[in-house]
């Protein structure tokens, strides 16, 4: 990379980095990783969260995302001592440091998508919650 006519390189885990970009892509890159850290930027969440927000992803897939982002120190895992277990993920403080990074990116997205298509509202239905009927005696 070049810095006030001046070359400089990266040197960090093993691997030389000539772009500083380049640092970034490789821990935040992919199609994946990012998204995932996007669902994470307001609070916590359970596996089986993350995969109902994540549309594509699969299982595998987030779990091994998961772990490279917690292995990355972006994510931490809690896992609560219950029956059955209950797993949340959440950004790290270092992981934090990212978000002014992922909004811009957000941001552009939706510049483009209004420039170039639609942005349209999802419409779910709403789930009816199980009346039981209780028997009058």
């Amino acid at each position: 990379m070049i810095i006030d006519g001046d070359e400089y390189r990266i040197r960090m885990n093993g691997h030389v980095y000539h772009c500083a970009l380049d640092v970034t892509m490789e821990q935040v890159g992919g199609k994946w990783k990012s998204i995932v850290l996007w669902y994470l930027r307001k609070d916590r969440k359970r596996f089986s969260e993350l995969r109902k927000l994540i549309p594509g992803i699969t299982e595998k897939m987030l779990s091994m995302q998961l772990r490279q982002l917690e292995k990355d120190g972006f994510v931490s895992r809690t896992v609560f001592p219950e029956v059955p277990p209950r797993v949340e993920y959440a950004l790290t403080t270092h992981g934090k440091t990212l978000l002014p990074l992922l909004e811009e990116i957000a941001a552009w997205g939706r510049m483009m998508g209004k420039k170039y298509g639609t942005i349209e509202k999802v419409e779910r239905p709403v789930k009816k919650k199980a009346v039981r009927k209780v028997a009058a005696t």
